[in-house]
């Protein structure tokens, strides 16, 4: 039986130009590290 290994979260990715990837989501306890980045939110129920 193979074992499955989860993703490493890693540092956000920045574009060509040096700016972060704004498409990625931050999870509250990440946003003053990564103040330009939008929360991550769940939904009620998840």
């Amino acid at each position: 039986m193979d074992i499955v290994k989860a993703i490493k979260p890693g540092p956000k990715p920045n574009k060509e130009n040096g700016t972060p990837d704004e498409r990625r989501r931050v999870r509250p306890e990440n946003k003053p590290k990564h103040p330009k980045l939008k929360p991550h939110k769940h939904k009620p129920g998840d």
